[in-house]
C-alpha cells in the first residue's frame, strides 16, 4: 500500500487550503491554548493506540542493565577522553568525567521516576508533555531528535578511526576529502555511513534481537575494558600525572562540558519502558545500575590513559590503541580496537532503537507526521522511525567532524536533562485543581530563582576569568531557593510506585549543574545550536502547532463524552 497525503497530514487544518489559511490566523490563540495546556498521563498511555500495534512486554531489569551500558560506553571514552585530556584537562580529566557523571546520574535519578509513573516510549518527550505543557515538550523533542541523529553520526565517525587502526592505517585513509567544502565538513566517512546502515536492519528486525545481540557485543566490549584497565596499569608511569592540573580548573569543567557526550544515550533506555516487563523494578535498576557501573568504568579508563603516556602526546583519535603502541606493546592496539569497535557498534544499535521509538511517541502526538508512529505488525517495531532517523544520521556522519558534533550534541543533552529535572519538581509540587493559588505561585517563584540562578552561575563562569564576588552572592540564592520550596511548598503527588529521593534537593543540584557545564561551551555551538532553535520554531509554527492542536482538541472530544480531560485543559478560541 502507498504512502498518501493522510498519512503525514491528516489534521483538519490541512484539509483544504481555506483550512490551512484559517488555521494560520488562529495561531495566537493556538500557540496559547498548547502553552497552557498539559497532557495527563492517561492521555500519554492512550495516545499509544496509534501506532495500530502494540511493542512486546520482552525486556527485564537485566536487558536495561546491558541496554544502559551498550547504549553508553563507546565513542565518548574511546575517541573524546584522548582528545580532552590533550587539549584541555590534562590527566585530571578523571575529574571531568566524575563531574559529568555526577550530573548524569542525577538526571537518571529523574528520569527513573518519570519513566516508572508513564511508561511508555516517548521517553522525556512524554515527561515534559504531561508536566511543563505541549510547546515545551516540542522544543525538547527537537533537540531529542537533534541529539540523537548527532550522536548517532559522532558514534559512526569514530567507528572508522577505530577501524583504521585495526587495519593499521589512519581515519584519513578511509574518508575522502573535498577541499570544496568547509573545513569541519569536507572529509566524506563512506566507512560511517555503513556501520549506520548495518545498525539499522538489525534495529528494524527485533528489540528483543537486538538486546541479545547487544549482550555479546557488551561483554566482549566489557573483557576489553578490563584488560585496558589492568594491562595499562601494569606499563604506568606516575611521572606522567604531573602536572596534575596543566589548564586549571576551567580545563576540567570544559572538559566535563564536552564528556557530557560520553553518558549520552541512558535516555534511550527509559524509552524501551513501554517494552518493560515490569517498570517500576525493571527501570530504576536498570538505569541506575548500568549508570554507577559506567561512570566507574570510564574514572578508571581515563587514569589508566594518562599514566601510560603524557598528556601532551596521546593521539587524538584513537587514543588507547596508541598509547599501548607507544609503550611497547604493538599487538595490543588491535585488541583495543577491536574492542573499541564492538562497543561503538553496540552504542549505535541501542540508539538506533532508542531514537526511533521517540520519533514513534512524538508523532502519535502529531508534532511529527503520523506515518512515523506506525509499528510494524510482524517484527513489533517501529519501522518507519527507525528507517528515517537512521538516515538523517547518516548524512550527518557523511560530513562533520566530530568536534563540532560532540559540543553540539552536549548543549542539547544539558538543556533536556535540565528540562526534566524542572519537569520533576513541577510533578512534585504541582497538581492542577489540588494545588492552592498560593502555593502554586511560590513554587513558580522558587523555580524562577532556581533557574536564574544557576543561569547567571554559568553565565559568569563563562565569561569572567577570575571573579568570585558574583559566586558568593549566586550560590546562596540557589540554596536558599531550594531550601524554600523545601520548606514552605508542600509536596501534591506522591509518587505510587517508585519516587526518587532528596526532593527538591537533588532536582534542583541536577538543574544546577547542567546549567553550569553549559557555560563551559564554546560560542560557535551556541550559534549553530540557535539556528537549529530557529528551524524548529518555523516547523512548529507552520505545521506542527496546527497539527497537534487539531488531535489534542479531537481527543478532548472523546474525553468528554467518556468523562475525561487533558490535565489542566484550557477552552479552544476556536
Amino acid at each position: 500500500m502507498g504512502v498518501t497525503k493522510s498519512d503525514f497530514l491528516p489534521e483538519e487544518s490541512f484539509k483544504s487550503w481555506g483550512n490551512y489559511v484559517n488555521a494560520l490566523k488562529e495561531t495566537p490563540a493556538r500557540l496559547a491554548d498548547r502553552v497552557l495546556t498539559r497532557s495527563s498521563v492517561e492521555a500519554e498511555l492512550e495516545v499509544k493506540a496509534r501506532s495500530q500495534n502494540e511493542m512486546k512486554k520482552t525486556l527485564s531489569w537485566w536487558d536495561l542493565i546491558w541496554f544502559g551500558m551498550g547504549a553508553v560506553i563507546g565513542a565518548g571514552i574511546f575517541v573524546l577522553t584522548g582528545r580532552e585530556a590533550r587539549e584541555a584537562a590534562g590527566p585530571s580529566v578523571v575529574i571531568s568525567y566524575a563531574v559529568s557523571g555526577l550530573s548524569a546520574l542525577l538526571s537518571v535519578f529523574c528520569y527513573t521516576e518519570f519513566a516508572v509513573e508513564i511508561p511508555v516510549a516517548g521517553g522525556s518527550f512524554a515527561y515534559l508533555r504531561v508536566e511543563l505543557g505541549d510547546f515545551m515538550a516540542f522544543i525538547a523533542a527537537g533537540n531529542i531528535l537533534l541529539e540523537y541523529i548527532i550522536g548517532g553520526a559522532a558514534v559512526a565517525r569514530a567507528w572508522t578511526s577505530y577501524f583504521a587502526t585495526l587495519c593499521s592505517r589512519t581515519p584519513g585513509d578511509f574518508r575522502i576529502t573535498v577541499h570544496q567544502l568547509s573545513e569541519g565538513y569536507n572529509e566524506l566517512d563512506p566507512i560511517a555511513v555503513g556501520i549506520i546502515a548495518i545498525v539499522g536492519v538489525i534495529a528494524v528486525l527485533s528489540t528483543k534481537g537486538s538486546s541479545r545481540l547487544n549482550y555479546v557485543a557488551t561483554i566482549v566490549h566489557i573483557i576489553v575494558i578490563l584488560f585496558i584497565i589492568i594491562c595499562g596499569l601494569i606499563k604506568a608511569d606516575t611521572t606522567n600525572y604531573t602536572p596534575f592540573m596543566p589548564f586549571g580548573p576551567r580545563g576540567i569543567f570544559a572538559a566535563s562540558a564536552v564528556l557530557f557526550f560520553a553518558y549520552v544515550g541512558f535516555d534511550a533506555v527509559s524509552t524501551m519502558a513501554e517494552e518493560t516487563k515490569n517498570p517500576a523494578k525493571d527501570i530504576p535498576i536498570g538505569l541506575v545500575g548500568s549508570m554507577v557501573i559506567t561512570t566507574t568504568i570510564y574514572c578508571l579508563m581515563a587514569v589508566t590513559l594518562c599514566l601510560m603516556q603524557p598528556y601532551q602526546t596521546i593521539d587524538p583519535d584513537a587514543p588507547f590503541s596508541r598509547a599501548f603502541e607507544s609503550v611497547g606493546w604493538g599487538w595490543a592496539q588491535y585488541i583495543v580496537a577491536a574492542g573499541a569497535l564492538k562497543g561503538m557498534t553496540s552504542v549505535l544499535l541501542v540508539s538506533a532503537v532508542g531514537q526511533a521509538r521517540y520519533l514513534t511517541h512524538i508523532a502519535r502526538t502529531h508534532m511529527m507526521p503520523p506515518w512515523f508512529a506506525k509499528v510494524d505488525t510482524k517484527t513489533g517495531t517501529p519501522v518507519n522511525a527507525t528507517i528515517v532517523m537512521l538516515a538523517a544520521t547518516a548524512v550527518i556522519a557523511f560530513f562533520t567532524d566530530l568536534g563540532i558534533l560532540s559540543n553540539l550534541l552536549s548543549i542539547s543533552t544539558l538543556i533536556i536533562f535540565m528540562l526534566v529535572s524542572v519537569a520533576l519538581l513541577v510533578r512534585r509540587y504541582y497538581v492542577s485543581g489540588e494545588t492552592t493559588v498560593e502555593n502554586r505561585n511560590k513554587l513558580i517563584v522558587f523555580l524562577l530563582l532556581i533557574i536564574g540562578s544557576s543561569i547567571a552561575i554559568a553565565a559568569y563562569w563563562g565569561t569572567s576569568e577570575s571573579g568570585w564576588i558574583a559566586y558568593c552572592v549566586l550560590a546562596p540564592i540557589w540554596f536558599l531557593s531550594t531550601l524554600g520550596l523545601w520548606i514552605f511548598v508542600p509536596q501534591a503527588r506522591i509518587p505510587k510506585l517508585w519516587g526518587i529521593p532528596l526532593v527538591p534537593w537533588l532536582p534542583s543540584t541536577s538543574i544546577a549543574i547542567n546549567i553550569f557545564l553549559l557555560g563551559s561551551i564554546d560560542k560557535k555551538s551556541f550559534i549553530r545550536f540557535a539556528i537549529w532553535s530557529g528551524f524548529l520554531l518555523v516547523y512548529y509554527f507552520f505545521f506542527g502547532l496546527h497539527a497537534s492542536y487539531d488531535t489534542a482538541k479531537e481527543f478532548e472530544r472523546k474525553g468528554i463524552k467518556e468523562g475525561r480531560l487533558e490535565e489542566g485543559q484550557v477552552v479552544s478560541a476556536t
